[in-house]
C-alpha cells in the first residue's frame, strides 16, 4: 500500500503489516503515523491486509446506492481515528467486490466484520454506533 507522507507528500510503500504502525518517510524522515482513516480496499488489498495485520481489522461491506451505510460512514471513520495503531479498518464496496462480500455471507448491507490473524471474531449487519464498533475491536484484541 503508498501512503503520501504528511510532511512531503512523497509516497512512501507501506507492506500491510505496518499500516498501524509508526514509521518514517523515505524522503524526508518525517514520522509516517499510523493509519487513521478508513481504505477503501480490493479484494487483493483486503487480503493481503487481513492475512498480514497484527492488530484487529473491521471491515465495512457498503454500496454507494446504500441509505443506511451512508448514515454509518461517519462512526465509521470516527473509528478508524479512534483505533489508529491499534486497529484498522477496511471499506469492501460490495458492488465493486461482491466475492469478497459473498465469502463472510453478506446479504445485507451495511455489515460489519471484525477479524483478527484473519479469522472472524464478530460479525453484524445493520447500522451500528462507533462506540459498538470501537468496543468489537476491543474486545479482538484481547
Amino acid at each position: 500500500m503508498t501512503r503520501a507522507c504528511p510532511a512531503c507528500q512523497r509516497p512512501n510503500r507501506i507492506p500491510a503489516r505496518h499500516l498501524a504502525d509508526t514509521g518514517r518517510c523515505g524522503a524526508c524522515r518525517a514520522a509516517l503515523p499510523p493509519v487513521d482513516v478508513p481504505l477503501d480496499v480490493d479484494g487483493a488489498a483486503f487480503d493481503e491486509i487481513t492475512r498480514e495485520a497484527g492488530v484487529p481489522v473491521l471491515v465495512d461491506f457498503w454500496a454507494p446506492w446504500c441509505g443506511p451505510c451512508r448514515m454509518a460512514a461517519p462512526a465509521v471513520k470516527s473509528v478508524a481515528g479512534e483505533v489508529a495503531g491499534r486497529a484498522l479498518v477496511l471499506k469492501v464496496n460490495t458492488d465493486e467486490h461482491p466475492a469478497v462480500a459473498a465469502r463472510y455471507g453478506v446479504r445485507g448491507i451495511p455489515n460489519f466484520v471484525v477479524l483478527r490473524q484473519g479469522q472472524v471474531v464478530h460479525q453484524q449487519a445493520g447500522v451500528a454506533s462507533a462506540e459498538d464498533m470501537a468496543r468489537w475491536l476491543a474486545v479482538a484484541a484481547r
